[in-house]
């Protein structure tokens, strides 16, 4: 899923004007995965709560009537007066920007939805122990993305924007169809199963309010981050250059960044009932941050970030300058977002979600302030203090989710130790 965001951004700067297209596509994302945010956590959801006939229902009609409310906001937002008050009003971007994002955002029409719709079937999918399907829907999702952009520029006169987001919005409609019919079988097993296990109680929409809600206010404070960044970027140093590479230097960052984020469902469904695996996934957990972050490492602090940045991501040399020191400030965050999604895993696993809220409204907090403090303060382009700020808030939310952690292991410690 991490190619995408490259892919793309390559496509676009090969169209006609790739500075402002990139910037605009670049919006029209944060707009739409700020909208998605509510449905983003129905896959760890799916994965921690469904286990029979019962659960399986009620959360498919939670994530139903989150789908249709993400779609109703984001029609909200393509009102003319709405869209106008936020990106000409309260974002202050340029008019062309502004513009080729409107375009381009009507095209994200269908993304919300079927963002949670594949997502709470790959999450059944995760609990069945089948992720090599998962991994299979993306490959269908990415080619068919990577098929649509190509037919799009090449045979239409789409703007590159609206190529963009044309092209992501049919790459996860498929996905989620591929999704529905590959979950089939274990569907089928979760309605043969009457009742839940073990003699549990019935799985309620209060419990699942009680467990989802502090999860959707955590994607909604996360994603508000990009939004919030192109609202600064807009008002620093060289805002368009900013916001023109932005989202290559995150979707380069997401590549690698990525490897946690897929860790965080994997470590819930393989911790274990009583967390008995915990040593084992810790250990793996230092390995893969050591090798995500080393492996980037290696590309922004060579020679390939020339190749990267302007030979496959098609930046000219004057915007390609502009990449170089914010791709090197993220390096550390690889390594954190690993450690953060095992930290989540663990809490999420112990059906403690606050924590999580928690540390991401932290994290935001800390960005907003370090980026005031780079841009505004002494004078940094917007996109490095950007990186920087983002650097600063993780080692933020990472550091205080430690506690939490350590006293849900120790009361699943003394839950287990009981008679």
């Amino acid at each position: 899923m991490a190619l995408e965001g490259p892919f793309l951004a390559a496509v676009i700067a090969r169209l006609a004007d790739p500075k402002f297209n990139l910037a605009a596509h670049g919006v029209a994302f944060a707009f739409a995965i700020l909208i998605e945010a509510p449905v983003i956590m129905l896959m760890s959801a799916a994965t921690a709560l469904v286990e029979d006939s019962t659960s399986y229902r009620k959360l498919r009609n939670f994530a139903n009537a989150l789908n249709l409310g993400t779609t109703l906001a984001l029609l909200v937002l393509l009102l003319p007066p709405v869209y106008g008050f936020v990106a000409l009003g309260a974002l202050g971007l340029p008019q062309p920007v502004a513009e080729l994002g409107y375009q381009a955002l009507w095209f994200y029409l269908p993304w919300p939805a079927a963002i949670g719709i594949r997502r709470f079937l790959q999450g059944v999918l995760i609990r069945s122990g089948r992720t090599r399907l998962v991994a299979i829907g993306t490959v269908i999702r990415l080619s068919t993305m990577a098929g649509a952009a190509a037919l799009l520029a090449v045979g239409t006169d789409l703007a590159g924007a609206s190529v963009g987001a044309a092209a992501l919005s049919t790459g996860v409609v498929v996905e989620a169809l591929v999704a529905r019919w590959m979950a089939r079988r274990d569907i089928r097993a979760l309605l043969a199963t009457p009742r839940p296990p073990r003699g549990e109680r019935s799985l309620s929409y209060r419990d699942i309010a009680g467990f989802y809600l502090p999860l959707a206010l955590t994607s909604l404070i996360g994603l508000a981050v990009q939004p919030m960044l192109t609202f600064f970027m807009g008002r620093a140093p060289a805002p368009v250059e900013s916001l023109a590479v932005f989202p290559v230097v995150n979707a380069l960052g997401f590549l690698f960044r990525s490897l946690g984020l897929a860790w965080q469902d994997a470590a819930i469904a393989l911790l274990g009932r009583d967390r008995e695996h915990l040593p084992a996934l810790g250990r793996f957990t230092a390995g893969l941050g050591l090798a995500a972050t080393a492996a980037l490492a290696a590309i922004v602090f060579t020679p390939l970030a020339t190749v990267w940045f302007e030979t496959i991501s098609g930046l000219t040399p004057d915007l390609a300058a502009f990449a170089y020191t914010p791709a090197r400030l993220a390096v550390p965050v690889v390594a954190l977002s690993v450690v953060m999604s095992f930290e989540r895993s663990i809490l999420i696993k112990g059906r403690r979600t606050r924590p999580i809220t928690v540390a991401t409204a932290i994290e935001v907090v800390v960005i907003a302030a370090a980026f005031v403090a780079g841009a505004w303060g002494l004078g940094w382009v917007g996109v490095t203090a950007a990186f920087a700020a983002f650097v600063a808030g993780r080692f933020a939310s990472t550091g205080y989710l430690l506690l939490p952690v350590r006293r849900s292991l120790r009361g699943a410690a003394s839950g287990s130790a009981g008679p």
